[in-house]
């Protein structure tokens, strides 16, 4: 079985980032501003892997870092991922680095949130041109913080953090009060929590027939048919999901 994601451990609320993921989460969520959509952070507690350090650092001198950066890249969850809450999962990786790594799911909508409520919850005022933002789960760890994972075309001046040249994440009220209001980036999605890896950890689980690796499409990363993300990011890879076996690959 394909080892699971950090945060996705067999326990219930089993994630979590350790130093270099919470030095991540200051630089990408700035205290000042930022979202806390749904009352207080989910207490973290330590991911249990079933892989002893050792392992992830062989698996990590296995690989070659510098060629493997996924930061901008989907992670497709492989079939025998084993764990409900990334069962066909696509993941927009924010952020990667020897230090971890960082990620938003893109294709699981919560439907029982509604963009307006969580801004009338933060008090940001709506008028006739707030658009329909899609709330996503975007992942095990800190369900109360938002993430708005958002085209480039639109940048806070108290935080966004610029992935590549084609999209960026932005963690701050700001970006909401624009979006409130009409404007903001053209094309966006709002993700409460997020996917994490300590040291070396997604790299054992690539190694470990856990995910694979493609390029992200505008279709994927902000269309509504969410039902076929998944479906949709495997094509770019030749493979047609009735036959896809547990083989790691990468693009």
């Amino acid at each position: 079985m394909a080892a699971t994601p950090c945060g996705a451990s067999a326990k219930a609320g089993g994630v979590i980032p350790n130093k270099a993921m919470m030095a991540a989460a200051t630089l990408i969520a700035p205290k000042l501003r930022t979202m806390h959509v749904m009352g207080s952070h989910v207490p973290a507690s330590p991911c249990s892997r079933g892989l002893e350090p050792a392992s992830f650092a062989t698996h990590h001198r296995l690989m070659d870092f510098a060629s493997t950066n996924l930061s901008g890249k989907l992670l497709i969850a492989m079939p025998d991922m084993g764990d409900p809450r990334f069962e066909h999962a696509v993941i927009y990786m924010c952020a990667h680095s020897d230090e971890g790594a960082m990620g938003l799911i893109v294709n699981k909508p919560a439907p029982d949130i509604r963009f307006r409520d969580l801004l009338s919850q933060l008090e940001i005022p709506t008028g006739d041109s707030v658009r329909d933002i899609r709330v996503h789960f975007g992942g095990p760890v800190e369900h109360g913080r938002g993430f708005v994972l958002h085209s480039s075309d639109y940048a806070s001046e108290t935080g966004t953090l610029e992935v590549d040249g084609h999209t960026s994440m932005t963690a701050t009220t700001d970006v909401l009060r624009d979006l409130a209001s009409g404007g903001g980036p053209s094309m966006s999605l709002l993700a409460l929590g997020y996917a994490g890896w300590g040291p070396g950890q997604l790299e054992a689980e690539i190694a470990h027939n856990g995910w694979l690796t493609c390029d992200p499409k505008d279709d994927i990363l902000f269309g509504r048919a969410h039902e076929l993300k998944w479906t949709a990011a495997l094509k770019q890879l030749g493979i047609d999901p009735i036959t896809l076996s547990s083989t790691a690959g990468h693009a």
